[in-house]
């Protein structure tokens, strides 16, 4: 039987991209997958170093230093460090620069910022302090680039998470790490008292027991990023 008419179908058909009720379909898009970023990698030997009057050391020890950041974090809150992530090319591999003190522990170039310091300005200002002549510590000349990754302690001397530690109320310490884009050719200039040191990605790569959680985890940072090995 005949369907009546307010139950009747309505048939669409479709001719090319239009359709009989005089819609538009608009053509789909494919999605494309976002481009790597890209980043450069100048060889080491087109960089300068040297080696400046050694910076003075408190000389404290774990105890006293425990005391005064307790005092500074119950007067200023929560301690931000920033620190810088620079890359460079040996024998076709990345290398990290580190600075090793006493020959013993190793830190990435960088520290604490000052009270309502900003991130950048103060992670430049550090470096200018550690890897730039001693004359010329107004040389905040430093490509910052975006912010790689956060840690977190919950106590000053409990180990970083990545993440904000659970069933804390106040985090005692944020560790930012920063890249930084160098360009083809640079003057470090380091105090005596420090090694600036180039090494390959591969070895500190998931090696906390030499490197500590934070720098060896930096190769695992930077997979997203495309290395461009400049090599003369």
């Amino acid at each position: 039987a005949p369907y009546p008419a307010y139950r009747r179908p309505r048939l669409l058909r479709c001719v090319g991209e239009r359709v009989d009720m005089g819609l538009e379909m608009a053509p789909v898009e494919e999605e494309r997958s976002p481009e790597q970023p890209e980043l450069q990698i100048y060889p080491l030997c087109r960089y300068y170093f040297g080696a400046r009057d050694a910076r003075p050391c408190a000389g404290e020890t774990a105890a006293d230093r425990a005391l005064r950041l307790k005092a500074n974090f119950a007067a200023r809150g929560l301690r931000t460090c920033v620190h810088g992530v620079l890359l460079v090319e040996l024998s076709g591999h990345p290398h990290v620069l580190l600075l090793q003190v006493r020959n013993s522990s190793f830190l990435l170039p960088g520290g604490r910022l000052r009270p309502a310091e900003q991130d950048v300005q103060g992670l430049k200002r550090k470096l200018s302090s550690k890897l730039a002549a001693a004359d010329r510590n107004g040389d905040h000349h430093w490509q910052i680039g975006e912010c790689i990754g956060m840690w977190w302690r919950s106590e000053f001397e409990a180990r970083p998470f990545p993440y904000p530690p659970p069933n804390t109320r106040a985090p005692k310490e944020c560790v930012k790490l920063f890249l930084v884009r160098l360009p083809m050719a640079r003057q470090f200039v380091v105090p005596r008292n420090l090694k600036l040191l180039a090494v390959p990605l591969s070895q500190i790569h998931d090696n906390p027991q030499v490197y500590g959680p934070i720098i060896s985890g930096v190769p695992n940072l930077l997979s997203k990023f495309s290395f461009n090995l400049v090599r003369d």
